[in-house]
């Protein structure tokens, strides 16, 4: 069983992007933070590192996705509730990001996505815990 994730993001402006999330009420961890790296906190075991570009490429041998054109990966949450859900994107399109996919909604299931200021797509998903159990 995995204890924890890091997911790695490549971001083009540090400032930026610590604002537009702290916006969304997420907190960092200092720990694994620095002038080229912010580390996400999404709870105790999971994690988005920001890292600047030119630190990005210090682990990649691959070019970097252009996120304007091309997808290179889904970030996909859940939230608690579908008003938390709303509240996110909602907060998150009032701070810079930008609409990605159309809202789902399937009764049992609803999700939003948004863009952040780097393009990279977060898909918000609230699941209701008794379908799950049925």
């Amino acid at each position: 069983m995995i204890n924890s994730l890091f997911l790695n993001l490549p971001i083009k402006d540090l400032d930026t992007t610590k604002t537009f999330f702290g916006k969304l009420g997420f907190s960092f961890n200092e720990q694994f933070s620095d002038e080229r790296t912010a580390c996400l906190v999404l709870n105790e075991n999971n994690f988005v590192m920001l890292l600047t570009e030119p630190r990005f490429k210090d682990f990649v041998s691959k070019e970097i996705a252009d996120t304007t054109r091309t997808t290179e990966v889904l970030v996909g949450i859940t939230a608690e509730s579908r008003a938390r859900v709303d509240e996110l994107v909602d907060a998150a399109l009032a701070n810079g990001g930008s609409p990605a996919n159309e809202t789902q909604d399937h009764g049992f299931m609803y999700g939003r996505s948004f863009q952040d200021p780097d393009h990279h797509i977060w898909e918000v998903v609230w699941m209701d815990p008794a379908a799950l159990t049925g």
